[in-house]
């Protein structure tokens, strides 16, 4: 993760292509899934399924690409597994690859919030930071919240990224520091909002047979689920909650047969602090605006009885926007094998991902298990 400035957008996703059949032993690919958000605005370049198949030697095999604004590379991945379900494609790659660093200033931030509503939103000035700051407004407002409160969420990213060499932020952040930082969109400021970079991660999706032909621990997507909810944030009966990540997780949990409390790892979305606290709350860890009080008590972290974020997250890692899913999904599928290096959790065995688009309007839940 970090600012390429140097590596194009096709080498991004060559890179993590190499790592990922690498990994898996194999060439013996029928599809490739591409996930990105922001290609043709940023990188004016589109048609990315030939594009990355081509440039990473899969030239032959049927490729798309897939866009859910920063959901895309969680929908790839669904695409990918629904295809191989079918029977149609026997062996699938899925990448998601963001290079957001080919524009900068109001150019990218205009990019940026092409997520949200175009008529009613962005038209008037709104951007993603401006929504989650309503959004943190209202929380802070309903629940008797301070800014203070939410800096757990962050605090636990930062620790987790310190393990991480591929993080982009590996500095420690102190809680006190927090509230103090400059402000993005009141109230949310610099130490609440993920860093926008650039990153590509890969994944190879296959039968269960054919799968332990090529890992020794194979990690096997046991549900998946997406849901949608109101597109603009006034056009939601309740901003402050997130329907769609609820109705994906039951619908991804019912798929696994499993209950959200034999849930051991979690990979959320926290793009904004206040997201991390609504989506505990939306997944069923808490109560009604008591998401912030899991972090403030120490409870997301890597020895926490809900270790989240555990590569850094969106907050410390980075966050690639439209290759985020992928690399929840990676991140998550490293800990189940047993090879997140430092930021291992120990004994961890069924994991949950959830990569959001716009405010919410998209959420992509994957259950994880060996």
């Amino acid at each position: 993760m970090g600012e390429h400035w140097d590596v194009s957008l096709r080498h991004l996703a060559w890179q993590a292509i190499e790592a990922a059949l690498d990994d898996a032993k194999t060439t013996d690919i029928d599809a490739l899934y591409v996930g990105n958000m922001l290609a043709g605005r940023l990188s004016h370049q589109d048609h990315l399924g030939a594009l990355i198949a081509d440039y990473s030697g899969l030239r032959g095999a049927e490729a798309v690409a897939v866009e859910a604004g920063e959901a895309s590379g969680a929908i790839a991945l669904r695409q990918a597994l629904l295809a191989v379900k079918s029977g149609e494609i026997k062996t699938a790659l899925v990448v998601g690859v963001e290079k957001a660093t080919d524009q900068t200033g109001s150019e990218a931030l205009s990019a940026q919030s092409t997520s949200l509503d175009a008529d009613y939103e962005t038209m008037h000035g709104v951007t993603p930071a401006a929504v989650a700051g309503l959004m943190m407004q209202r929380y802070m407002h309903e629940h008797q919240v301070e800014l203070e409160n939410f800096a757990g969420f962050s605090v636990n990213a930062h620790a987790n990224a310190g393990a991480n060499p591929l993080a982009m932020y590996r500095n420690r952040l102190k809680a006190e520091r927090f509230a103090a930082a400059p402000v993005v969109s009141a109230p949310v400021n610099l130490f609440d909002a993920a860093p926008v970079a650039d990153g590509a991660a890969a994944v190879v999706i296959t039968s269960h047979e054919r799968a332990l032909a090529m890992a020794p621990k194979p990690v096997r997507i046991a549900g998946s689920a997406v849901a949608t909810d109101g597109f603009a944030l006034h056009d939601r009966q309740d901003i402050l909650w997130l329907s769609a990540v609820t109705k994906s997780t039951q619908a991804a949990l019912k798929r696994a047969n499993l209950a959200i409390e034999d849930i051991q790892l979690f990979e959320l979305h926290d793009s904004y602090t206040v997201m991390s606290a609504l989506a505990l709350e939306a997944i069923g860890l808490a109560e009604r605006g008591q998401g912030w009080q899991l972090a403030a008590e120490g409870k997301i972290g890597r020895d926490g009885p809900y270790p989240m974020s555990t590569f850094g997250g969106l907050k410390a890692r980075g966050n690639p926007l439209g290759a985020t899913g992928l690399y929840q999904v990676v991140e998550a599928s490293l800990q189940l094998r047993g090879e997140a290096g430092d930021c291992q959790i120990p004994d961890v065995k069924i994991g949950l991902t959830q990569n959001l688009g716009g405010s919410g309007a998209t959420a992509v839940t994957h259950i994880l298990r060996v």
